[in-house]
């Protein structure tokens, strides 16, 4: 294992150690302020945008009845904004969770799910390294997570953004519809954890 995994496994654990002595969780702590719960919502509202790296994200939770519900209670989408928020954003990963905030799975999803600014797969791994968030809501300690989660499975996330690339080139929509707008076709590669 790399120094850096090694150094970014550890920032996991200690972001989770430390929510547990009070009894709280990564998903605990990202719905906090919540009033209630809404499937599809984004949380925080307006999502966590960091100005100084460009890193964004936001969390929703999933239907009972949906199929990912059984692996999962809802899954964060990570983005990178590398000119600001007026600027492109383009989506890099999503990480799902279990009911206990537990890491479940990574993947990616077709553009037509996020509506992102895209980029082939080597300018989506360029922006990699850029996904690190420093700010104090909802929870410095989910912002660290999520960061240490991104660079902990770098190699893993690199080969699904390939994998991503090398479906959609795969992929042939029925009719006249793109493929990257095409509806059936929704997580475009994953990691079961």
């Amino acid at each position: 294992m790399s120094d850096a995994r090694q150094q970014a496994m550890h920032e996991i654990a200690f972001c989770e150690s430390v929510l547990a002595k009070g009894g709280l969780t990564v998903l605990t702590e990202t719905l906090r302020d919540a009033p209630d719960i809404s499937v599809w919502t984004h949380y925080p509202k307006d999502d966590v945008f960091d100005p100084q790296t460009g890193a964004q994200w936001f969390y929703h939770s999933h239907p009972a009845d949906d199929p990912d519900g059984a692996i999962e209670h809802g899954h964060f989408h990570c983005f990178v904004r590398p000119q600001g928020t007026s600027g492109p954003i383009h989506h890099l990963i999503a990480i799902g969770v279990d009911p206990f905030g537990k890491l479940k799975r990574l993947f990616t999803v077709n553009q037509w799910v996020v509506g992102d600014d895209w980029l082939d797969a080597a300018p989506t791994i360029a922006l990699l390294e850029k996904f690190d968030v420093h700010m104090p809501r909802p929870s410095y300690l989910v912002n660290r997570w999520l960061t240490a989660v991104l660079a902990a499975y770098d190699d893993e996330i690199r080969t699904l953004i390939h994998e991503r690339d090398r479906t959609l080139a795969a992929h042939r929509p029925e009719g006249d519809i793109a493929v990257r707008d095409d509806k059936s076709l929704e997580v475009t590669s994953e990691l079961i954890l």
